[in-house]
């Protein structure tokens, strides 16, 4: 099998289905990723521990901290005590929510995590204003690439320069 199309097959896997953990699966969410794919996440209970991402979601499906995660024990780990067996994105999460499976622990968190993106997104006003219209030219409001170096010119140094010449 291609490597796209093993890459088409997970992801449809991910994104299409709706987990329910079993009686010895958990639900836990990420708090870190040290590397080695390997994931630092914590349970409901407030447990902290390591998981593992099986090959098939290797450079297929990125985990992020703050996402939630289904794993499988493994009885033999030390460090890692379980492997990853299904991420969850916000629609397996709100379905979970429905049906009462989600750890009330993490509800908590969701809520919080709704409610900040929803102060963030600008709200959409019923006439769009134009910038002209606006009549102020500061441009804080815009996109700052943070990998770029930021140089700043002063308007003295501008007229300084009109002067002698």
């Amino acid at each position: 099998m291609s490597q796209a199309t093993k890459r088409k097959h997970v992801v449809q896997e991910v994104l299409g289905e709706h987990m329910v953990p079993s009686a010895r699966q958990q639900i836990v969410k990420v708090l870190r990723t040290p590397g080695n794919n390997l994931h630092e996440v914590e349970t409901a209970q407030g447990q902290r521990f390591l998981v593992s991402m099986p090959s098939k979601y290797r450079k297929n499906i990125w985990i992020k901290r703050g996402d939630f995660l289904i794993v499988d024990p493994i009885e033999e780990g030390e460090k890692v005590k379980a492997e990853i067996s299904f991420v969850l994105c916000k629609d397996h999460v709100r379905s979970l929510q429905k049906d009462g499976l989600w750890p009330a622990a993490f509800s908590e968190e969701a809520e919080k995590h709704s409610s900040v993106n929803r102060q963030n997104q600008p709200e959409l006003s019923a006439e769009p204003q134009l910038l002209e219209e606006s009549g102020s030219e500061d441009d804080s409001d815009l996109f700052v690439n943070t990998n770029r170096r930021q140089y700043h010119e002063s308007e003295e140094e501008g007229e300084e320069e009109e002067e002698t010449a």
